[in-house]
């Protein structure tokens, strides 16, 4: 390669990799090409016409090669809310998928829980019937189904602040969004251990002039990672650049794909409802019902809009990873996992390593 993303500088050279970690960068190049991280999606509904919440371990190996295809290597599937029987079905499916993942596709981290502990005035495409109330007893039952690592929480709900607590002191990485939330409301949940905002200014409390709001929190709040869905559906490029020039080392980049992501225009289900693809858009009922756009294409949409390719690099690997404290990937220092993506200078994947085996992109 000519060059590779080291934590978002951009070094001159190859990639020397060795018994499936990185050995060495800035080598004297052998090809053409950018290295770069393997990316990592936080949020992630579905894929390839498979949904998350009802996928068997065959669909979920469908979807992995996929996803690494299109360079991600490493993912964190999605639950949305239903009701608890649902919820709790999905999570011991993920459970076993994750314990037979095989080489070859995305390597799932665990299980993101976006519900049912959200805001019914912010509820997006999500069943209001379903949202529960927080509570730390029907948590633990979530939890002793599935490997949940992250969680959405609306702050401002009653007990949401004991829960918030809760899950951080049981490893979960807490997330506050579909929230309603105050300033007040929404640093009371940071404080309590919540560390992330999910999908920035989508179903939130909009910021007011004499109403600051979640998102206002979240943008002063220098311990807090914001997820963006830079899809050019979700958020207007200027939107995305401004959260960018307040929090350019707090942004992680997240698909909020569906099962229609990566499938031909129908009718596809999220969770216990149904979505419609239309040119390459995803609705139900005239809203927005999650994102179509791979990862290498949001990082790509931020690029055109003139910003340097590490740095979106960056945001859709790196960042993510940090916010997992998963320290071994995500990134291609030296010493870490040999999760590599080859491209070139349209973010367009030419190779794929995964733990350092060669995949075809």
């Amino acid at each position: 390669m000519q060059y590779a993303v080291v934590d978002r500088e951009l070094v001159e050279g190859d990639v020397e990799v060795e018994s499936g970690r990185i050995a060495a960068v800035g080598v004297p190049g052998r090809g053409k090409g950018i290295a770069i991280p393997a990316l990592i999606d936080l949020q992630i509904n579905g894929y390839a016409g498979i949904d998350f919440s009802t996928a068997s371990p065959a669909e979920y190996r469908h979807v992995e090669r996929k996803l690494l295809a299109d360079g991600v290597g490493s993912y964190l599937p999605t639950i949305i809310t239903a009701d608890e029987e649902r919820m709790l079905a999905a999570l011991r499916g993920a459970k076993e998928a994750l314990a037979t993942w095989e080489p070859g596709g995305s390597r799932p981290l665990g299980v993101h829980l976006e519900g049912p502990f959200l805001s019914p005035e912010r509820p997006g495409v999500h069943p209001v019937a379903a949202m529960r109330e927080p509570s730390v007893e029907l948590a633990d039952r979530l939890l002793e189904a599935g490997p949940v690592a992250f969680a959405t929480v609306a702050p401002e709900r009653e007990g949401a602040l004991e829960l918030i607590t809760y899950l951080a002191s049981r490893g979960v990485v807490v997330s506050c969004g579909h929230s309603d939330a105050t300033y007040e409301e929404a640093m009371a949940g940071f404080d309590a251990g919540a560390k992330v905002v999910t999908h920035l200014f989508n179903t939130m409390r909009p910021i007011g002039h004499r109403d600051p709001g979640i998102s206002t929190a979240a943008l002063l709040r220098e311990d807090v990672y914001l997820g963006l869905i830079a899809d050019d559906d979700h958020l207007a490029p200027p939107i995305v650049e401004l959260i960018r020039r307040l929090a350019p080392d707090r942004i992680y980049l997240v698909t909020d794909a569906v099962a229609g992501a990566d499938a031909p225009d129908g009718v596809y289900s999220l969770g216990s409802i149904e979505v419609t693809r239309t040119g390459g858009r995803m609705r139900t009922e005239g809203r927005l019902a999650g994102g179509t756009t791979s990862l290498i294409d949001c990082a790509r949409h931020i690029v055109d809009s003139g910003v340097v390719l590490s740095w979106a690099v960056t945001a859709a690997s790196t960042v993510p990873a940090r916010i997992l404290k998963r320290t071994e990937i995500g990134t291609l220092r030296p010493g870490s996992v040999a999760d590599v993506v080859v491209v070139d200078e349209s973010l367009v994947p030419q190779l794929v390593l995964s733990g350092g085996k060669n995949h075809d992109a």
